[in-house]
């Protein structure tokens, strides 16, 4: 039977700083866990001062979780433990798995224009996990499938599966869909999700109505959270809308988090950060 997700939250991002004085939008982050389970954090840094960013984020440890990085205008250097170095440019995805343990560092830059724009999120690793070998899907702009409905809306799809065509990240043990979906105004989007998972939505561009029920558009840099329910509604009228709609199976197991590392107790937490006093955080020297 058809169940249409409503709008449970929306969240208006707020600004904050992170890494060397990084000026950044938060959609959310710990306060909203229990309701985004297994998502844990979404950065959306987005200026063109070079001042604002250029300082980037030097090198830091992670545990326990994976960080999706997706760049729109711009690009990201990038450097880790284990000797990867790249470049993350317009229109790429790096989905990194910290697993047991990576130091790395993230160095934004502008374009031509010295636009920067993109996003970071965050997905929590269940316990079965949270010690995995650290691994890298990079993923180029033109390896990510466009697919244009007979509606006119388009869908870029990073992660899972729309109408058959499936994205190029795949393996990730949450179940995770990730599409940069664009509708054109005076449009309805239905699109299928799973019972029991956790979606969100996050509006990048215009606005729309993101259930049958509202009598009002949610628009730029909000944040969207829907109840459950196995497909989403989403319409617009006068103006075009761009969002994010992500979505992941739920882990359900308690939280111990400071700064970038996240396991299931304070224990382990104080463990992962006395490793890295003693210089005996990684695994895979």
């Amino acid at each position: 039977m058809e169940k249409v997700r409503k709008v449970k939250k929306v969240i208006k991002s707020i600004p904050i700083l992170e890494g060397a004085g990084v000026h950044l939008n938060r959609a959310f982050g710990s306060q909203q866990v229990p309701q985004l389970d297994p998502f844990l954090l979404l950065d959306d840094f987005h200026s063109n001062n070079p001042e604002k960013y250029i300082k980037g984020f030097p090198w830091h440890p992670h545990r326990g979780i994976e960080t999706i990085s997706y760049i729109l205008h711009g690009e990201v250097e990038h450097g880790d433990s284990m000797g990867n170095k790249g470049i993350i440019s317009s229109g790429d995805v790096q989905w990194m798995t910290a697993g047991n343990g990576i130091i790395h560092q993230e160095m934004p830059k502008g374009d031509k224009d010295n636009l920067l724009w993109g996003f970071q999120l965050w997905a929590n690793l269940p316990a079965s996990h949270k010690m995995m070998p650290p691994r890298y899907q990079e993923i180029k702009k033109d390896q990510i499938p466009e697919l244009e409905l007979d509606t006119g809306v388009n869908i870029k799809i990073i992660c899972g599966m729309v109408n058959d065509v499936e994205g190029p990240v795949k393996d990730i043990v949450i179940d995770p869909q990730f599409l940069d979906v664009t509708i054109p105004k005076h449009t309805v989007f239905d699109h299928k999700t799973l019972s029991g998972h956790k979606v969100f939505a996050y509006v990048l561009d215009g606005q729309a109505f993101f259930d049958q029920a509202e009598d009002q558009a949610i628009g730029l840099e909000s944040l969207v959270i829907f109840d459950d329910g196995n497909k989403v509604n989403i319409s617009t009228n006068a103006e075009n809308v761009r969002f994010l709609l992500v979505s992941g199976r739920p882990i359900n197991e308690p939280i111990a988090w400071q700064g970038p590392i996240v396991m299931n107790t304070d224990q382990e937490l104080e463990t992962a950060f006395m490793e890295v006093r003693n210089n005996t955080f990684l695994k895979h020297q």
